[in-house]
C-alpha cells in the first residue's frame, strides 16, 4: 500500500509518500521557522494562513519527489489532532479534497501515534512491547506501546512541555527561536553544574512532569544577576538547564521501563533532537540492559511521513474516515 501522509498541526507543513508503513519514498517539510522567529513562538494565525499558501506545493513536490503521480497513491492518512485548530483544518481540508476527486480511503491519525511510531520507518530491529517518550513543544508524555493502535498512557505534562521550556528559557537568556537548537548549541560549551536548578518530580511516585517550576528558577536566577552577568554566562546557563530536563525526561522514562519490565525505549518528538539527551538515554538504558531506539532528527521533529507510517497499519485494518472527520485539538491518544 502507498500512503500519501498529511501533516499540518503546527508550524511545519508536510507531505510524504511511504510505502508499505516503512519505506520513505518522500518526506518534504516546509519550516515556518523564519516566519515565526520575530515574535519567539508560533502565532497561531500566522501558522494556517501560511500553510493555506504552501500546502498544495508541499503535497505536490512529495509526489515529485516519489517519482508517483495521484494515481498510484492507495490511501491518505492525515494528522487530524491534536494541534492548532486553523492549522489542522487546512491539512484536513486538502486530504479530504483529494480523497473525494481520486475516491481514495481516507483516515484521520493522531499526531502523537505518528511520533510513537515514526522509528518504524527507519529501524527494522524495533519490537513490541516498548516505552515511549514525546518530548516535543506541546507534549511530554510516557506511553507503553503493545503493538500498533495499542497504546497505553503512564505520565505527562502538569504544565509546560519539555520544548516549550526550551523555548521560554532561550527567550529569558536571549537566544534565538527555536530555542530547543539554540540552548543544545550553547550547552555543548558549558558546564552543565555551573547552576543546580532544580529536577521537579524527579523523585516522585508517578511517570509524570512539571517544568514550569523550573523555568521560573532559571527567571529569578537571571533577575538575581542581572542580564549582563547572564549574557556573560549563557552557556553555562543553557548547560545547566538542559541537564536538569535531561536528567529528569532520563530518569522519568528508563525508570518506567524498568518497572513495566520493558527492555525497549523508543524516543520521539522534537526534543528527542537534543543531543544530550540522545547520548544521556542510550548510556542510562545501556547500563540497565534497555535497548534505546532513536529516529534521524528529521523523523523527531514534525513531519508526514510519521503520519503516513501510521495511517498505513490503520487504513490495512479497514479504518476509514468519512468527509465529516474534523479536526480534535485535544485528542488524547
Amino acid at each position: 500500500m502507498i500512503v500519501l501522509g498529511i501533516e499540518s498541526s503546527c508550524d511545519e507543513c508536510a507531505a510524504a509518500v511511504v510505502s508499505g508503513g516503512r519505506e520513505m519514498r518522500s518526506n518534504v517539510i516546509y519550516s515556518q521557522i523564519a516566519e515565526h522567529r520575530p515574535y519567539g513562538g508560533v502565532v497561531p494565525e500566522i501558522a494556517s494562513r501560511r500553510h493555506i499558501e504552501t500546502i498544495v506545493s508541499v503535497i505536490e513536490e512529495s509526489l515529485y519527489r516519489a517519482g508517483i503521480g495521484l494515481d498510484a497513491i492507495d490511501g491518505i492518512g492525515v494528522t487530524s489532532g491534536p494541534g492548532l485548530i486553523g492549522s489542522l483544518l487546512v491539512g484536513l481540508g486538502a486530504a479530504k479534497a483529494i480523497a473525494y476527486a481520486r475516491e481514495l480511503p481516507l483516515v484521520g491519525v493522531n499526531h502523537l501515534e505518528g511520533h510513537l511510531t515514526a522509528i518504524f520507518l527507519e529501524d527494522g530491529e524495533v519490537d513490541f512491547p516498548y516505552v515511549g517518550l514525546i518530548a516535543s513543544g506541546g507534549h511530554t508524555s510516557l506511553y507503553i506501546a503493545r503493538a500498533f493502535g495499542r497504546y497505553e498512557l503512564l505520565g505527562q505534562t502538569r504544565d509546560d512541555a519539555a520544548g516549550e521550556a526550551f523555548d521560554k528559557v532561550a527567550k529569558l537568556l536571549d537566544l534565538p527561536y527555536p530555542g530547543g537548537v539554540a540552548i543544545d548549541g550553547e550547552a555543548r560549551r558549558g558546564d552543565r553544574s555551573a547552576v543546580a536548578f532544580p529536577r521537579a518530580m524527579k523523585g516522585s511516585s508517578n511517570w509524570d512532569f512539571s517544568f514550569s517550576g523550573l523555568k521560573t528558577s532559571v527567571y529569578y536566577h537571571v533577575q538575581e544577576i542581572g542580564k549582563e552577568a547572564a549574557r556573560r554566562a549563557v552557556a553555562d546557563l543553557a548547560a545547566s538547564f538542559q541537564e536538569a530536563v535531561v536528567d529528569v525526561l532520563v530518569h522519568k522514562t528508563v525508570s518506567a521501563a524498568a518497572s513495566k519490565g520493558i527492555e525497549r525505549i523508543v524516543l520521539s518528538g522534537g526534543v528527542a533532537a537534543n543531543s544530550r539527551l540522545r547520548s544521556r538515554i542510550r548510556e542510562a538504558g545501556d547500563s540497565r540492559g534497555i535497548r534505546t531506539f532513536i529516529p534521524s532528527p528529521v523523523l523527531c521533529t514534525d513531519n508526514a511521513a510519521m503520519i503516513a507510517a501510521a495511517a498505513h497499519h490503520r487504513l490495512s485494518k479497514g479504518e476509514r474516515s468519512d468527509a465529516s472527520l474534523n479536526a480534535r485539538a485535544n485528542w488524547i491518544l
